[in-house]
């Protein structure tokens, strides 16, 4: 099936995003010098897929794999929505309960990791954090554009690079969702992407869905099918949020 190709409503511009100071490196991964950046770009008129992440303090782990508890009583929703044949995600994140400045090797601390439940696994793809930096909600939102680069080399190379978002929609069980901060480096909130029908086709496997049903759909399809378990009030009010989040940008594009 033939996807709707998107034509930018904006002139796409570098993403600048600021370096963390970090002396020292975990493992084969070290800090990256000056590297190409992904391009902040508008959201595209069709999805391939949608994903979900409800993060949470419990759920973090360090780079030996060993459980590390990240703040208590903070939470982290994660809306993600994916083009893959233009290279392009789409983000809304919220970061409650947090306190504390950003931290990490990486050129930001919020990132997709390529890892399963209970494994440690490289960045792949690094998001501006969320903010204001305070006691309140933190929210990020936009769409990034590949090549990506993380800031963090493996033997030489940036973790990012090469990654192709197919290998999301191919096994979204196989990437986490995190955020860390200075007192909490591990990570403060950590959770495992999960699948949504966007716009009522079911995603991934060649459908698409238009930018404003996968707003809607994503977060009608997380509410009831127990996505949101273990933190369903909350939850539930950080997906209606991301859905607004979304609905809203895609009426100031076309405005």
């Amino acid at each position: 099936m033939s996807h709707q190709r998107m034509t930018k409503r904006t002139t796409a511009r570098t993403l600048s995003l600021g370096g963390v100071a970090v002396a020292t490196a975990v493992g084969m991964l070290a800090v990256a010098g000056p590297a190409s950046a992904e391009t902040e770009v508008a959201e595209p008129d069709t999805f391939t897929s949608a994903f979900t992440v409800m993060a949470t303090p419990d759920q973090v782990i360090n780079n030996d794999g060993i459980a590390t508890p990240g703040q208590p009583g903070a939470a982290g929703e994660f809306m993600f929505r994916i083009n893959s044949d233009l290279d392009i995600i789409c983000y809304d994140i919220t970061l409650t309960g947090v306190s504390g400045d950003y931290m990490s090797p990486a050129k930001t601390a919020t990132h997709i990791h390529q890892a399963a439940v209970g494994q440690a696994g490289p960045p792949r793809i690094s998001f501006p954090n969320p903010a204001p930096v305070g006691d309140g909600p933190r929210t990020s939102s936009g769409c990034l554009e590949g090549p990506f680069t993380t800031g963090v080399l493996a033997n030489g190379v940036d973790t990012g690079d090469g990654f192709d978002l197919a290998a999301i929609e191919a096994n979204p069980a196989g990437f986490t969702g995190d955020s860390h901060t200075v007192d909490f480096a591990a990570g403060v909130v950590r959770g495992q992407l999960t699948q949504v029908p966007v716009g009522g086709v079911q995603t991934g496997g060649g459908g698409t869905a238009s930018a404003d049903t996968a707003a809607a759909s994503a977060t009608t399809s997380a509410d009831s099918t127990g996505v949101i378990a273990g933190a369903a009030g909350l939850g539930a009010l950080l997906l209606t949020a991301v859905g607004v989040t979304a609905l809203r940008r895609r009426s100031a594009l076309d405005s």
